[in-house]
């Protein structure tokens, strides 16, 4: 089955990830911008940061037969630095409107401050200048409260809906989202968030209308075979191809085509490899390896 892992930090994975990826079905991915692990101290980092979402990782994927997008924005926790965030927001304008990307985010709260709340508004309306969707980060502590928030500030700026896809949702707080317009993300990893089993109980209860499945996988524990690891769960548990199908392909290849950069027509087969080609003068390959290609 061909999937679209809609949320996975593939600069903190290793080739040899991209590698079981796509033996394992994944043929297109969006990489969301995140935080470094650590506080960035200058604009500097994040240019560098942005320039390499849309150039060495969009290429390393390529030499594995994998689409890369990716969404652009200041994430939640780095909105408590003002200076910083100031900065960053008068750069985002110029990145939002390049090839590979999709949406503005990851944007939200974490903490649940009010210079949070200050810079996921200015997001929320610089994305409705840029005509793009948002991916929203819901809180990993008081959840429940932060996605009622979000959810309130999208539609007190006039956001749609539709276009708006919120993410890493649980029991407590799918519902919320279903009773809206917006989209619903959960994150399958190996110890928190959702994992397998309960996203396999959720399926059957709510169906697949709006509901999206990630890896996210990024530097801490993680797993980026997650969503085919979730794909095989739910057959496994009489849970029908077609709603299989829609929640791992047809939902994210549509809510992020409402970006107008992403070709439905084209996306759903795999792109020729040529393990040959550089980026800047680098490659995937180390000496003596034996270059793949693929047409």
């Amino acid at each position: 089955m061909k999937i679209f892992d809609p949320h996975i930090h593939m600069t903190s994975r290793t080739t040899d990830d991209y590698s079981a990826m796509a033996q394992n079905g994944i043929l297109v991915i969006v990489e969301p911008s995140f935080w470094l692990g650590q506080p960035r101290t200058n604009v500097g980092s994040f240019i560098d940061y942005f320039n390499s979402l849309l150039g060495w990782e969009r290429f390393r994927a390529s030499q594995f037969g994998i689409r890369h997008f990716c969404t652009i924005g200041l994430n939640p926790k780095e909105a408590n630095n003002p200076r910083l965030a100031e900065e960053v927001l008068s750069l985002l304008p110029r990145y939002l409107q390049k090839d590979g990307v999709v949406a503005v985010g990851e944007i939200g709260y974490d903490d649940q401050t009010d210079a949070e709340e200050r810079i996921f508004a200015r997001q929320l309306e610089l994305a409705m200048e840029m005509d793009l969707p948002v991916l929203v980060h819901t809180p990993h502590r008081d959840k429940k409260r932060g996605t009622i928030r979000s959810l309130d500030l999208i539609r007190s700026v006039g956001f749609p809906e539709e276009r708006a896809l919120i993410d890493h949702n649980t029991e407590e707080t799918l519902p919320l989202i279903l009773d809206t317009g917006c989209w619903a993300g959960h994150t399958i990893y190996p110890h928190t968030k959702m994992d397998e089993v309960r996203m396999v109980k959720l399926v059957k209860e709510y169906g697949s209308e709006r509901i999206l499945i990630n890896s996210a996988a990024d530097w801490g524990i993680s797993d980026p075979l997650k969503v085919p690891k979730t794909t095989d769960l739910m057959l496994e548990s009489g849970i029908t191809l077609q709603t299989i199908r829609t929640i791992v392909w047809d939902n994210p290849a549509h809510f992020f085509s409402q970006s107008q950069r992403l070709d439905l027509a084209g996306i759903d087969a795999r792109p020729s490899i040529d393990q040959t080609e550089f980026y800047g003068g680098s490659t995937v390959l180390r000496g003596g390896q034996t270059p793949v290609v693929e047409r």
